[in-house]
């Protein structure tokens, strides 16, 4: 015999309001979670081509950054997208963004030196 944490909808394909309740707030995390993730995308996409980083090394600019400044991730990101749509950089964010892109920029190139 199985069992599952999921209460089963009744015969007649209803389910009660507390399984309904829990469906919802999960639906709005999934969303919430989806949205964010978009965001971070985005903002790797604009250090990707702004500084021409790869795209994992924009996801380490943006987790130093969050990091170094104590801002959620989510929050750096959109930081970086109204960054390049206009809006001037709060000047932790700034200042650690222009460290870790240095640092990348040069674990980056590093292999291209010692190839060459």
């Amino acid at each position: 015999m199985t069992t599952s944490r999921v209460p089963r909808p009744s015969p007649d394909g209803t389910r009660d309001d507390a399984t309904n309740a829990r469906l919802e707030e999960e639906n709005v995390q999934l969303r919430h979670a989806i949205d964010s993730h978009a965001t971070v995308d985005q903002a790797i996409g604009v250090l990707t081509a702004i500084h021409r980083l790869v795209p994992a090394a924009g996801f380490d600019v943006l987790r130093e950054v969050s990091q170094h400044t104590n801002t959620k991730l989510n929050t750096v990101a959109e930081t970086v997208i109204a960054w390049v749509l206009g809006q001037p950089l709060p000047e932790p964010v700034g200042r650690e963004l222009d460290v870790a892109v240095q640092r990348r920029s040069r674990q980056q190139d590093a292999p291209d030196r010692e190839a060459g």
